[in-house]
């Protein structure tokens, strides 16, 4: 039997998707690619030590930490349990801007029409699937 929240006062709304964890083999690789690929802002504080960095566009990016190349090897080809993809929100301009820029990187990216959104795919230096995606419908009568 499922259980459910019927506990309107204790409703829970989430503002924004902070960071997204992920490791990687090498940290200066994946930040620089962060960076030059995306834009993101990179975040180190000493006061945590070497990791994590965080990689980040005002509020919302991608949390860096070591990989453990020591543990067995993912099937990375795997549909079994684990992150597919993570996903950015932009605008269609800036949807326009990120064609254009991997493009000019060489980068391999696949566009998708998804009806209510365009999304543009590609893969970090460790294959993490990273999404770019914008809305093509209004807004407002989408997240009613």
């Amino acid at each position: 039997m499922r259980h459910q929240f019927t506990n309107m006062k204790n409703e829970l709304k989430l503002d924004f998707l902070d960071h997204v964890a992920i490791r990687v083999k090498d940290m200066q690789i994946s930040a620089e690619w962060y960076q030059k690929v995306l834009g993101l802002k990179k975040y180190q504080f000493s006061e945590w030590g070497d990791f994590p960095i965080f990689m980040l566009s005002g509020k919302t990016g991608v949390a860096l930490f070591p990989a453990r190349m020591q543990d067995p090897k993912l099937d990375l080809l795997s549909r079994n349990i684990k992150i597919d993809h993570f996903a950015f929100n932009v605008t269609n301009e800036n949807f326009e801007k990120a064609k254009r820029r991997y493009a000019e990187l060489d980068l391999d990216f696949d566009v998708q029409d998804h009806h209510y959104f365009h999304s543009i795919y590609t893969k970090d230096p460790d294959g993490h699937t990273v999404e770019l995606t914008t809305i093509v419908v209004d807004e407002e009568e989408f997240y009613q």
